[in-house]
């Protein structure tokens, strides 16, 4: 499971971030959470492709979360795109799909699917299911909880040799949950693969103020991506605008026991993210801030790191920029 962040500000472009988009990898898919203005330019500067992405789940129709739709779905038609894409969200993503595809400004070759979830209703997909969570904003928003379905419990091999299994093929159908039959006896998988094993889970909060219901959907999620769009000093802006500070993030991240919380959608007021690492530091100490194409991987949960970052030289000029005593 890999994340790359497309865009990482809030409400509006600015030369060092661009709004808010976040694909999400899984094996050879890719799940686009909101699509700002310019989301198809960010595909092109990072490591995914825009034409592997099969579904775009858009937490709310805010400008700078969905305004990226007919750039990304004309570069996907120009592109020979055939396979539909999916587009879910809350309320008004029926018309506003249609209302976007009745621009007539091009022809696609593929078709679009809209989809408006209801609050809380949880979809399953082949090996994932994706949650929406009612999320309290200025107009009808989502926040979404990722998670995969549960793995396979671990294989003992040497608990298999004791039972007199042989290494090879008998090995392989214990592990893919076949039984085997030997010297008359009966192994069963249970008797040499452990327990089941949970994926990983990642809630993503989309725009909007702490909830119980995200805290309680992303109970020990491996990693929170919540969006601080402001210091605590400006809570009364926040409150009135239906965002979150970032202690505010952090205070949920804590409480829902997360592994690890990422900062995005961060107003341009902020050139240093500095201030805002800090206030979430001091709350939740596994606390980064996303940057414009930073990449990580969400490790499973019996690592002993909850996820790895493969921007470590952004992450660095952010960490180096808290340690620096000021004057």
């Amino acid at each position: 499971m890999r994340l790359v962040f497309l865009g990482t500000g809030g409400s509006l472009p600015s030369p060092k971030r661009n709004v808010s988009g976040l694909a999400v990898q899984l094996g050879p898919r890719v799940l686009l959470f909101d699509c700002g203005e310019g989301t198809q330019r960010q595909f092109m500067s990072s490591s995914v492709s825009y034409m592997k992405v099969a579904a775009v789940f858009i937490t709310h129709f805010h400008g700078d979360h969905f305004l990226g739709l007919p750039g990304l779905i004309q570069s996907m038609n120009f592109s020979g795109r055939t396979e539909a894409l999916h587009v879910l969200g809350p309320s008004g993503t029926v018309s506003t799909m249609r209302s976007i595809m009745d621009l007539g400004y091009f022809t696609c070759g593929f078709d679009i699917l809209a989809t408006e979830m209801a609050a809380g209703e949880e979809l399953e997909f082949h090996g994932y299911s994706v949650k929406a969570v009612p999320a309290e904003h200025t107009v009808p928003a989502f926040s979404y909880v990722l998670e995969e379905s549960a793995r396979p419990g671990k294989f003992d091999p040497e608990k298999a040799k004791r039972l007199g299994v042989p290494e090879g093929p008998s090995f392989r159908r214990l592990q893919e949950g076949e039984s085997i039959e030997l010297d008359g006896a009966v192994i069963t998988p249970e008797m040499v693969v452990g327990p089941k094993r949970r994926g990983r889970k990642i809630a993503i909060s989309g725009d909007g103020r702490p909830t119980l219901a995200l805290e309680v959907a992303a109970a020990n999620a491996d990693l929170l991506v919540h969006e601080a769009t402001v210091t605590s000093d400006l809570i009364v802006d926040a409150k009135n605008y239906g965002h979150a500070t970032a202690r505010e993030a952090a205070e949920l991240a804590m409480h829902a026991k997360a592994r690890a919380l990422i900062l995005y959608h961060i107003s341009s007021r902020y050139d240093d993210p500095k201030p805002l690492l800090e206030e979430a530091r001091a709350v939740f100490p596994e606390t980064y801030v996303a940057e414009d194409l930073m990449s990580l991987q969400v490790n499973f949960p019996e690592s002993r790191t909850a996820v790895t970052l493969n921007a470590e030289k952004r992450l660095e000029r952010v960490k180096e920029a808290s340690a620096r005593p000021t004057t």
